[in-house]
């Protein structure tokens, strides 16, 4: 989102996250922003029965967290490296003098966060539907790398993050994904996906 050498050069550091390491927690005050330079960061929710809700996934070059240093309010979710991750760090009071600063990339990220608030009321408008193929399909749309088979588009998730984002048990996904493909919604090849 905001250039890795511009970030340095306002006093970011880098941290190295393992795969594995709790980033921040949720309900903790946020204090820094946050940019993937190379890895994958996940955003979730506990639930009292310990299954977790993902809320997102971001890779390099994204950024995650960001609304409460707006808000001046807790984390929504915690922040979990999904891979050996290194992530740029900047103070929140430089982050706001930054984008004051810098009116192009305050527009752009203003443009991200209305992105991102989009396609959660879309998710959330299609998460109140009861047909998992319904949810499946939104969340699949969202989560794409340009591998084509066929002129579909390749699926990151794996089906376990399907399951976690969609509120749905594994074995639901891998029975609706295969319904899915049965009636040409979607491709499967090596066990992977393409929509």
């Amino acid at each position: 989102m905001i250039h890795t050498d511009l970030l340095r050069k306002w006093g970011a550091i880098r941290l190295t996250a393992e795969k594995g390491r709790v980033i921040f927690t949720e309900g903790e005050e946020a204090h820094f922003y946050y940019q993937i330079e190379s890895g994958e960061v996940r955003m979730v929710n506990t639930g009292m029965n310990g299954k977790e809700f993902i809320q997102g996934i971001f890779v390099a070059g994204e950024s995650f967290g960001e609304p409460p240093l707006f808000t001046g309010m807790g984390y929504p979710a915690a922040a979990v490296a999904d891979s050996d991750s290194v992530i740029l760090r900047l103070p929140k009071p430089t982050f706001i003098q930054l984008l004051k600063e810098n009116p192009e990339i305050h527009y752009a990220f203003t443009t991200l966060l209305a992105m991102r608030l989009r396609q959660k009321s879309i998710l959330s408008r299609e998460m109140t539907c009861s047909e998992p193929a319904v949810l499946i399909r939104g969340v699949l749309k969202r989560y794409t790398v340009p591998e084509l088979l066929q002129g579909k588009l390749r699926v990151t998730l794996t089906r376990q993050q399907i399951a976690d984002m969609t509120g749905l048990r594994v074995e639901t996904v891998i029975r609706t994904i295969r319904g899915m493909y049965k009636k040409g919604d979607l491709l499967v090849n090596k066990g992977k996906v393409y929509v």
